[in-house]
């Protein structure tokens, strides 16, 4: 198996937390590498003390190793922060679809600057509503089920949603 053949089998592993999202497309992982007869691959958590990563780390190993690898290496690698930026275009979309709002491109808020994982209502950003689209939204909690997501209602549906937190 190629490197890119690892990554496409890859695709297989969910988020644990947002199962409609793969590690690939999350942008997790970092890194998928062939040596020494074993099989390397570089992850990024979402967040230091995310829960899902030991569940996350099993779940490269069990895959990779129906297809044929004894030798599976899951290296947690935190060399730059995990950013929102990393997730594809498909995953924003497969989350709107989700019900969870997707964070905006860090670049088009500030590219120099790191945008705190929370924020107060009254100054937040505009969150467009996943289920209808509407700008009148409002924040109901600064955290959601799990410390990356926030809680949000729309006005016009009148639907409750998460909005996934640009980091």
């Amino acid at each position: 198996m190629t490197p890119a053949e690892i990554l496409e089998a890859l695709t297989e592993v969910r988020d644990p937390e947002i199962p409609v999202l793969n590690i690939v497309e999350m942008g997790i992982v970092r890194d998928v590498r062939l040596e020494d007869e074993a099989v390397h691959v570089d992850i990024t958590p979402t967040y230091t003390g995310c829960p899902a990563m030991r569940t996350i780390e099993e779940a490269i190993v069990r895959t990779l190793q129906a297809r044929g690898f004894q030798q599976v290496v899951v290296h947690k690698v935190f060399r730059e922060p995990w950013t929102t930026d990393w997730m594809t275009e498909e995953a924003r979309e497969k989350l709107r679809a989700y019900g969870i709002a997707p964070p905006p491109p860090r670049a088009e808020e500030a590219p120099d600057l790191i945008p705190l994982p929370f924020f107060v209502a009254q100054q937040g950003p505009t969150v467009p509503c996943p289920f209808c689209g509407s700008e009148q939204t409002r924040q109901t909690s600064a955290f959601g089920s799990t410390a990356c997501k926030a809680l949000f209602f729309c006005e016009a549906c009148r639907q409750p949603f998460e909005y996934f937190k640009p980091l």
